[in-house]
């Protein structure tokens, strides 16, 4: 082997050692980012939504700080049973397995009672019409109170002592007090029948008085 062979065989021996380290060296990269990716991303990694329903917003919230989770309220609604402010739903669902650091979408019992519009009722409706239509509406009943007028016909409805107009909005689940009539609109047929009875007996009085005059001829 001559000399200049010689170094040609070692200059290409080199090249190859350098090939090979550099394709050592990505690949070694490759796999650190991966495995950077893995660790940054939780691959793999779960936790599950915790139940937190019935629970006030301030409790859920060191749940859910365990669990590596984060959370928004997205919406409330009024349930009269529930108490305010408790959380009502949650999305993603209880026991649901999600990524750390998911964000879970709360329900909350709104803590201002709704308004709502009171039904016509008043000097239009019946007691029974009247009852089934405020029900129906979300509202409660109190004792009536009678007033004067027609019987079972409802005059007027009150909240807490004061009258209210139709269309008027109070909080809903409120007790309302219908007025409603006694009766009492009624006494011009029972005075127009006692009349027709003393009418009746006018001309009994009159014979009787004829045939005691006649009595002495």
């Amino acid at each position: 082997m001559t000399i200049k062979e010689f170094f040609s065989f070692k200059n290409n021996k080199y090249f190859w050692v350098n090939i090979i380290a550099m394709i050592v060296v990505v690949i070694v990269m490759i796999f650190g980012v991966l495995k950077w990716l893995d660790i940054h991303t939780h691959h793999g990694e779960s936790v599950v939504v915790p139940d937190v329903k019935g629970m006030t917003v301030e409790e859920a919230t060191k749940m859910f700080r365990n669990h590596g989770l984060v959370y928004v309220i997205s919406d409330t609604k009024y349930v009269k049973d529930k108490a305010a402010g408790i959380i009502l739903e949650l999305k993603p669902g209880v026991g649901e397995k999600v990524k750390e650091g998911r964000t879970v979408y709360l329900t909350v019992n709104t803590l201002d009672v709704p308004l709502r519009a009171i039904p016509d009722v008043a000097d239009n409706s019946s007691l029974r019409q009247a009852q089934a239509k405020l029900l129906n509406a979300g509202f409660k009943l109190n004792q009536i109170q009678l007033v004067n007028g027609e019987k079972d016909w409802v005059y007027g409805v009150k909240y807490q002592g004061r009258q209210l107009a139709a269309g008027e909005k109070i909080p809903l689940g409120a007790s309302l007090t219908l007025m409603v009539g006694d009766g009492s609109g009624d006494m011009s047929e029972e005075e127009d029948s006692v009349e027709v009875f003393v009418d009746t007996e006018k001309p009994v009085t009159s014979e009787s008085s004829s045939a005691q005059d006649d009595s002495w001829f």
